[in-house]
């Protein structure tokens, strides 16, 4: 039975076996964090509109789409949210555990653009040392960065 199941199995192809597998497995929402700095230093913070109040300030954040490189959604989320362009840098964090939900990080470089906010999302961006982040800074961030610096 075994050699029976593994004879049909590689005789479907590669295409269906992908969708075979996607169907029988948890599917999961990504969301995609930017660390970026600029060339002193400092981090670029955004308050939310949709964020829970008093606790609205973090990074660009957003949910990879279909296809999409998670380095890519830093880029576009960024140039989105504030019209600035980085580069993408290393991954900081990958966890799961938040039902189906994965989080991925990366750090990332100011490399151009003109700052303005898109105000469907944001309400307000600033650059910020390390050091001193907002009041209503998310907490997750606030870790997210000690652990930026500890790499």
């Amino acid at each position: 039975m075994i050699r029976l199941v593994a004879r049909v199995w590689r005789s479907l192809g590669g295409r269906l076996q992908w969708r075979l597998v996607w169907l029988r497995h948890a599917t999961f929402m990504v969301g995609v964090t930017g660390v970026v700095r600029d060339d002193e230093g400092r981090v670029l913070l955004l308050k939310h509109r949709l964020w829970p109040e008093g606790r609205q300030w973090g990074f660009p954040t957003g949910y990879a789409k279909r296809g999409e490189t998670f380095e890519g959604t830093v880029e576009r989320e960024v140039l989105e949210e504030t019209g600035l362009t980085v580069k993408v840098g290393r991954l900081v964090r990958l966890k799961s555990g938040f039902r189906l939900r994965l989080e991925v990080a990366y750090e990332a470089v100011l490399t151009g653009g003109t700052l303005e906010i898109d105000p469907w999302e944001i309400l307000e961006a600033k650059w910020c040392p390390p050091d001193r982040l907002p009041e209503g800074t998310q907490p997750s961030h606030q870790r997210l960065l000690q652990e930026c610096s500890h790499l």
